[in-house]
């Protein structure tokens, strides 16, 4: 009998321990050093990370999927929760993303981003702008430097900012992700100014990254926990280092 019932509080302690937060794809790859640099503080809290486009996350909330926290790629999505009643914080910024133009092959980028009309440029990958915020940046972007009707016939489209990265190098001639994925240990191969550029911040809203705690998250001391986490000082270290501007 007490076997049992030392069993049954090892279960609830290890579930109590378990939290899961949906985060954009672009945040993927900054992830695992957060994550690891969390569990430094909170040894005990095992943090499940769902990656996926933000607006497939907020789709997955709203049909009841057991998140607990929502790292979007841009502020509509925690905005949209948060007004419906199914995030029990208000969204704030944690970290503004960026755009980066990306090829496999060594190009010249001295047009910028104009280098997508070079008639040898005959695939380019993109984010769906109505699932991916920075796809809705890349359109943006394109539309303001004056390109964008010439190439639209060229795009690759990418459910998400990482099987758009995926497309750029694999499938494609070039593509639009966020600056965020090229400092992944397996792109360092890609150099700046030789296969990849920023994409002029003049030329597309700044991308303001939200959190938010949801409904399935509050009054979790675990949540709570991971929330304050990534707006500290250590965080936005760790996010710096991957491309972002944080405040």
């Amino acid at each position: 009998m007490l076997k049992v019932v030392i069993l049954t509080l090892l279960s609830t302690i290890m579930i109590a321990g378990n939290i899961k937060v949906a985060v954009a794809a672009n945040v993927s790859y900054a992830m695992q050093d957060l994550t690891k640099a969390f569990n430094k503080i909170y040894p005990d809290i095992k943090v499940d990370v769902i990656l996926g486009s933000s607006g497939k996350l907020t789709a997955q909330i709203k049909h009841g999927a057991p998140y607990q926290l929502f790292m979007s790629a841009d502020m509509a999505y925690p905005d949209r929760l948060y007004k419906e009643g199914l995030a029990s914080t208000k969204p704030v910024v944690y970290a503004q993303g960026t755009l980066a133009c990306i090829s496999s092959k060594k190009r010249d980028f001295s047009e910028g981003i104009k280098i997508v009309q070079n008639p040898n440029i005959k695939k380019i990958a993109v984010a769906n702008s109505h699932t991916a915020p920075y796809g809705k940046a890349t359109a943006e972007a394109l539309k303001n430097a004056g390109v964008y009707e010439k190439i639209v016939g060229k795009f690759v489209y990418g459910e998400s900012i990482s099987q758009t990265l995926s497309f750029a190098v694999r499938a494609a001639d070039m593509g639009f992700v966020a600056q965020s994925a090229l400092f992944a240990p397996q792109m360092k191969k890609y150099k700046e100014g030789i296969h990849w550029i920023g994409v002029d911040r003049g030329l597309y809203t700044p991308i303001s990254q939200g959190i938010v705690i949801l409904k399935k998250g509050e009054n979790s001391s675990d949540v709570e926990a991971f929330y304050r986490f990534i707006l500290s000082d250590v965080a936005k270290k760790i996010l710096l280092a991957y491309g972002y501007l944080v405040s």
